[in-house]
């Protein structure tokens, strides 16, 4: 079974400095029918003005993943983890027992465009930890892409949950097929761009959610930005 939710479906928080819309509840945005999938708890889409951003805050027991669509993010955090990111890398950030982290626009003249995904980790209280990876583009444009997966598997992320996140960037006309592993569910996000699948056409922001699917098949009508998630089975 496949589920589409739509893009304008999601909540949307508007702040003057933040544009935001949230795939699952999050602050002042909450619906009991969408309070994550599975581990995976929040997907947020972020516009950050020019010099603007995220100030000093805490979280513990959660992996925080940030993924640059466009622009630059600048990360700082209470491990001393420090970088700017940039479209083609991928940030996981492990708050574990606890950590306080910063994320600012690095530019003072153009607005940062990226995606702020938390996964419930399948252990507490460990310590915190910082990676940051470029994906090979050449990976990205042919299929999908690991990004990210549990420690001892060939992932440029480690991450502290039975999840994996791969990614693709399909140019328009591709057509993507991906055998689906059999007991897990699946979440697709269209970050940029419109694919269509065979229960319909997913353009930014949308989703899709695949339950006991085996394959997963689509073509992308313009060039495209792809996160497919593989959870645990409800």
């Amino acid at each position: 079974m496949i589920t589409i939710r739509p893009a304008g479906e999601r909540g949307h928080a508007e702040r003057g400095w933040l544009d935001s819309w949230h795939s699952f509840s999050f602050a002042d945005y909450h619906d009991p029918h969408w309070m994550g999938y599975g581990p995976l708890r929040v997907i947020n889409e972020d516009r950050v003005v020019a010099g603007a951003g995220f100030p000093p805050h805490s979280h513990h027991d959660m992996e925080i993943i940030s993924y640059v669509l466009e622009g630059a993010l600048r990360h700082r955090d209470s491990t001393g983890g420090g970088s700017v990111i940039r479209p083609g890398e991928v940030q996981l950030m492990s708050a574990g027992r606890g950590i306080s982290h910063s994320e600012m626009n690095d530019s003072q003249t153009a607005p940062v465009h990226f995606l702020q995904i938390w996964i419930v980790p399948d252990r507490t209280g460990i310590a915190p930890g910082y990676q940051q990876k470029a994906l090979d583009r050449e990976a990205l444009r042919a299929g999908f892409a690991l990004a990210a997966a549990p420690e001892g598997e060939n992932a440029p992320l480690r991450l502290q949950q039975d999840a994996r996140l791969w990614v693709a960037w399909p140019a328009a006309g591709q057509t993507l097929r991906r055998e689906l592993r059999a007991g897990r569910r699946h979440y697709l996000h269209v970050a940029r761009g419109v694919v269509k699948t065979a229960s319909g056409t997913l353009d930014a922001g949308a989703a899709a959610m695949l339950e006991s699917e085996s394959i997963l098949e689509l073509s992308a009508e313009s060039p495209a930005e792809l996160l497919l998630f593989e959870l645990p089975a409800a």
